[in-house]
């Protein structure tokens, strides 16, 4: 009769200790029916939603001169770059500049990561300008940021970018073919 006993002790163990290692194990947790009802997003999907955030999160920062958090925004590798020019005349944190209007308008793959097209308006003193630029959002490590900043195509011919008032006219660079 002892191994009855032994097998009847051991199903009994067995018995009691089963919904204990599959909560465990995730299997009939009440979570369950949550992930099942929103499926997770397409990388593709997560990618252009990162890439606007953080582009217009810049855009937001620029408007309202925050220098550290348009610095948040990028990649470490353009942190130095970045702190060297952002205030400086052409950076896109400088006093003279104002920001009142800035768009994306379009967010695209690319060979380097997410394309995110925007439409600036860059106001100096009474003048404003509207520029194109090009940010390019790349994943690092588990986070997303900006990999870099490029002038944008416009449709239409532009003016030269705004001077602060008082600062001498550009030098022409050297023709093409000299």
């Amino acid at each position: 009769m002892r191994p009855t006993h032994r097998r009847l002790a051991a199903t009994a163990a067995g018995l009691v200790l089963l919904p204990v290692s599959l909560v465990g194990c995730g299997i009939g947790d009440k979570d369950e029916e949550k992930s099942a009802a929103k499926p997770a997003r397409a990388p593709a999907e997560e990618a252009t939603t990162r890439s606007r955030e953080r582009v217009q999160a810049y855009l937001d920062a620029m408007a309202a001169k925050d220098v550290a958090a348009g610095r948040s925004q990028l990649c470490a590798l353009l942190h130095d770059g970045f702190d060297l020019g952002a205030t400086g005349p052409n950076g896109d944190f400088a006093d003279h500049f104002q920001v009142p209007e800035a768009a994306i308008t379009d967010v695209r793959s690319g060979p380097l990561g997410q394309e995110v097209r925007v439409s600036v308006s860059v106001a100096v003193g009474k003048r404003t300008v509207i520029r194109p630029l090009v940010f390019t959002v790349t994943r690092d490590g588990s986070d997303w940021c900006i990999a870099g900043e490029a002038p944008g195509r416009s449709d239409t011919p532009s003016s030269p970018p705004p001077r602060p008032e008082g600062a001498p006219p550009p030098i022409p660079g050297p023709s093409p073919g000299v």
